[in-house]
């Protein structure tokens, strides 16, 4: 987390505040990557997970050889639209500066390139999830990281284009990470072991599931384009800038708890596929409130200090991005809970009407919010209706899981949403008191933030987890030192 905001500084910097924005309208589909993976892993993690506890390898083999095909169409058809559609609207109606309009087609294709190379690491990246291999998981997350810090060093090191250099190697440490899943997967896992196939049976069956998952990120990715579309539209490529360093800094907190689901998720599957929906109800239930209090950890001392943080990060902060920043953040917090719900609506297998539904909603962010600034309104008013229909949806998929697994409302409402907003308002006061009467400096800013974050966390201890839950937390925390102990003693 420290190193991405670290890079995204340097980015900025190096490209200037109108490149920057320019890749984040053109190249920006590659920030959604670490989403649309999760997403699309979804259907092959559910595949692979219900079969697990029958060790038939031959089946896991077909599994995974069907979704490499069912995912080789899909980048497919991607390139094939990005080629033809996506770079008529590039270089016809986009609001790009004359004498950038060669680096941007480059940035383009440097980014549909990137996109297809994501596409199709899905199935390995779903099969170290499936296995649970969080360590494996971890460690190329970190190599990934490094190597976009590398791609700072070489910003500064060439004389090349930056924006079109920055393209290019984004899309080399893509590739990599892919050959090192894929390179992984193959030895560590039988399944894996498999060329592409067809399973008629199986591909029918996966691409009915796939198709509708494939749907709700297909309109993620519409909604957050399309969104900087438009507002490239009526503002241009500085708005789009700090649109995007919004966007950076929400990834990045919202990678921190996406991590913790994405560990969650697979046991929420197995206990769904082994008859045990009261525990996957409980864990399911656990895992929303976590995410909310991990995001809401690192989120609120951002929105309360959002002034001071950034003009520490950054040298040059662009007009709204302060509003964007603290805004994008409050979607993130709405935004949290919607893992591992997904996860077990996915694991019934009862998709067509809940993706249907939800990506309708979500879909709805487009039409609103360009009929908003075609009146004038200003261009944070996106986010500001973002908010609103992520809340309908968050709802929905409450209702769509009340229908398919029996989840009571109530203990929803009690467990979770009453709970993760008694934690909220229990943190405020206190750091909102001393940001309003103490002077503007950096010690200051420091004290609020470290403030916030002891709130949030004696808040969820006392008031957002329930008696049991905290007595089994405090009983683990025992046992890990005693076991510490012990081993030392043995040392000794």
């Amino acid at each position: 987390m420290a190193v991405s905001l670290y890079t995204s500084r340097i980015v900025l910097n190096t490209l200037g505040a109108s490149d920057f924005g320019l890749y984040n309208v053109v190249g920006g589909i590659v920030t959604l990557f670490a989403f649309i993976n999760a997403t699309m892993a979804t259907s092959t993690q559910r595949f692979l997970n219900f079969e697990k506890g029958t060790n038939n390898v031959l089946k896991l083999q077909k599994i995974f050889g069907t979704s490499l095909y069912i995912h080789t169409i899909i980048a497919t058809a991607v390139f094939i639209f990005a080629e033809t559609f996506g770079l008529w609207f590039l270089n016809a109606k986009l609001n790009i500066p004359g004498d950038r309009m060669v680096a941007a087609n480059w940035v383009f294709q440097f980014s549909v390139l990137t996109f297809v190379a994501s596409i199709t690491t899905v199935p390995y990246y779903a099969a170290i999830i499936a296995n649970e291999k969080m360590s494996a998981f971890a460690y190329i997350s970190i190599l990934e990281v490094v190597l976009k810090l590398v791609i700072v060093y070489c910003l500064q090191l060439f004389l090349f284009d930056k924006l079109i250099l920055y393209a290019i190697l984004m899309f080399a440490v893509t590739f990599i990470i892919r050959m090192i899943y894929k390179g992984y997967s193959k030895k560590q896992f039988a399944e894996c072991q498999s060329k592409m196939t067809r399973d008629k049976e199986l591909f029918k069956m996966m691409m009915s599931f796939s198709s509708w998952t494939v749907l709700s990120s297909l309109s993620i990715v519409l909604k957050n384009q399309g969104i900087s579309i438009i507002l490239n539209l009526f503002f241009g490529t500085v708005v789009n800038a700090a649109q995007g360093i919004a966007v950076q800094i929400n990834n990045t907190v919202s990678g921190f708890a996406a991590n913790f689901t994405q560990a969650v998720n697979p046991q929420i599957v197995k206990r769904y596929a082994a008859g045990e929906t009261d525990s996957m109800t409980k864990l399911m239930l656990y895992s929303s409130k976590f995410a909310f209090f991990l995001i809401l950890l690192i989120s609120l001392p951002i929105i309360i200090e959002t002034d001071a943080i950034l003009k520490l990060w950054l040298k040059n902060v662009p007009e709204f991005t302060i509003i964007f920043v603290r805004l994008v953040l409050i979607l993130s917090l709405v935004e949290s809970f919607s893992s591992p719900l997904a996860t077990a609506q996915g694991a019934t297998g009862k998709v067509k009407t809940y993706h249907l539904t939800l990506s309708s909603l979500g879909l709805l962010n487009l039409p609103v919010s360009f009929a908003l600034l075609h009146f004038g309104f200003q261009p944070y008013y996106t986010l500001l209706v973002s908010i609103v229909i992520s809340s309908i949806i968050g709802i929905a998929r409450v209702l769509f899981l009340r229908k398919s697994i029996g989840l009571s409302l109530r203990l929803f409402g009690r467990d979770v949403f009453l709970r993760a907003a008694l934690v909220l308002l229990i943190s405020l006061p206190i750091p909102l008191y001393l940001h309003s009467y103490m002077s503007r400096s950096l010690s200051h800013s420091f004290l609020i933030c470290f403030v916030t974050g002891v709130m949030v966390i004696l808040s969820v201890y006392f008031f957002g987890v329930r008696k049991d839950e905290r007595l089994a937390f405090v009983r683990g925390i025992k046992n890990k030192l005693n076991r510490k102990a012990t081993k030392n003693s043995l040392v000794s």
